[in-house]
């Protein structure tokens, strides 16, 4: 009697089993089957911003379900990445990230998450080069003379970004330690600030993707010295590389897709192709490219190589912002 009644409770608990993975993969196979949420770490009007509306628009089309844009700027995009780490792992909350996110776990190791291991990257879908740029009083008109000066004048120059940890911060960082020169980073809460306050004259210099910067370059209200690529920059300015002034500098900002690490694999593929799919469309990549973004893809495990790669060649400057946040 005991036997059978060992035998009868395995079958039911190997049935329910069967069951939950049935209801799972069916679940999968039905995905999206509600509304998907995008979430940008910055504030509305700004480039991720953009990038999230652009994509929201096309892959509702694509997806047959509505995509929506939440907007979650602050502390360095601790906030948002948070936001999509504690929600349900099930495909429907999605992170819209630039490369500050991955750097943001490496200069603050009190996250109540890690920026590598909590997410799993699906597809990046573009870079662009900082330029090197400042305003006219600072009195320099090349890369060689803003070093030369910044050598002369150590401590003296500073620089604006979007915050501590940010892409913009770790350009600049970047820069001062290839070029030997030692810069004092203003921190803001959005590179907009930044550039007012440059345009105010209370900042000397950034280093920003060039979308952030043509306009006022156009009026002459900032002047740009270098592009971070190994090649100059020809259109829709010409600007020469770092390296061709003599500073070995090269640095870009990657954007793309992240999910959390949780996702299951056959839903994190389905936003893979999703997104691969309809960032081949002409329109939007056209609007990409407004952005000063080039168009790149990477996917899944090549896209989480890059961002190790780039980790690991920017460790030296990360482990200076560390030290300098602890003095």
């Amino acid at each position: 009697m005991k036997r059978c009644l060992k035998s009868i409770r395995a079958a039911l608990a190997a049935a329910f089993l069967i069951q939950l993975g049935i209801g799972s993969s069916l679940a999968q196979a039905q995905f999206p089957s509600r509304s998907i949420t995008l979430i940008s770490p910055q504030s509305a009007g700004t480039t991720l911003d953009i990038i999230a509306r652009l994509y929201a628009d096309k892959l509702a089309a694509k997806l047959g379900q509505s995509v929506v844009v939440s907007n979650r700027p602050g502390a360095g995009g601790s906030i948002a990445a948070q936001a999509v780490v504690t929600s349900e792992a099930d495909g429907y909350t999605l992170l819209v990230a630039n490369s500050g996110h991955s750097i943001l776990g490496a200069i603050n190791r009190n996250l109540p998450f890690d920026t590598i291991k909590d997410f799993t990257p699906i597809v990046m879908i573009g870079d662009t080069p900082s330029l090197v740029v400042v305003v006219p009083p600072l009195g320099v008109k090349t890369l060689k003379e803003f070093v030369a000066l910044a050598k002369a004048k150590p401590g003296v120059i500073n620089f604006s970004s979007a915050g501590v940890g940010t892409a913009t911060h770790l350009a600049g960082a970047y820069f001062a330690l290839k070029a030997g020169i030692e810069l004092v980073h203003i921190p803001y809460k959005s590179s907009a600030e930044g550039i007012a306050d440059m345009l105010a004259g209370r900042v000397q210099s950034a280093f920003v993707p060039a979308a952030f910067s043509l306009s006022y370059i156009r009026e002459g209200k900032f002047i740009p010295l270098a592009v971070s690529s190994a090649e100059p920059m020809r259109e829709p300015i010409q600007v020469p590389s770092a390296r061709s002034e003599g500073v070995d500098y090269e640095f870009s900002t990657w954007y793309g897709f992240l999910v959390s690490s949780k996702t299951p694999k056959p839903i994190i593929e389905m936003l893979n192709r999703a997104i691969l799919e309809v960032s081949e469309d002409p329109e939007l990549k056209e609007k990409i490219i407004v952005q000063g973004i080039t168009p790149q893809r990477k996917s899944l495990d090549a896209f989480g190589a890059h961002i190790r790669a780039e980790m690991d060649r920017l460790k030296p400057v990360l482990e200076s912002i560390n030290a300098n946040a602890k003095n």
